[in-house]
């Protein structure tokens, strides 16, 4: 699936939730779905700066895509970074390089976050597209 196809999934599995309730706690079960990141991972280079709760990511380059690994302290937190390792995770690097996250407006995640966790969300794009832009490097 391409990184759209599965942003629009996202998009349209939020709007069958009646109010943001309902979307936190489906935020909060897929973080409880995460593939989690080995314990061995767990550690300060991998913590995303900018984040208020601890988020720990792994990437791994696998056949020319990327595998991502995540977990959270915080349950919302972990909910976040799941979506966007669903969205970013097997995909080329490139691709992820040039994706848009339009998504995260149109479900409305941002306007709903604290504005602690909104400048933690913007880190964890940051730090997945970073993650693609070296492996990038390494397929020149």
């Amino acid at each position: 699936m391409s990184i759209q196809d599965i942003q629009n999934e996202i998009i349209d599995e939020f709007s069958m939730f009646e109010d943001w309730e309902e979307r936190y706690q489906y935020m909060i079960d897929l973080g409880k779905d995460l593939p989690l990141i080995d314990d061995q991972y767990k550690t300060n280079s991998n913590i995303i700066k900018g984040c208020q709760s601890k988020v720990w990511v792994h990437a791994e380059m696998k056949n020319d895509k990327i595998e991502f690994t995540a977990d959270s302290d915080a349950i919302i937190t972990k909910g976040i970074i799941a979506i966007l390792i669903r969205v970013f995770s097997n995909q080329h690097p490139k691709d992820i390089i040039n994706a848009d996250t339009d998504f995260i407006d149109k479900i409305g995640l941002k306007e709903h976050l604290s504005p602690t966790r909104a400048n933690g969300l913007v880190s964890m794009i940051k730090q997945l597209k970073m993650y693609a832009i070296a492996y990038q490097t390494q397929l020149k």
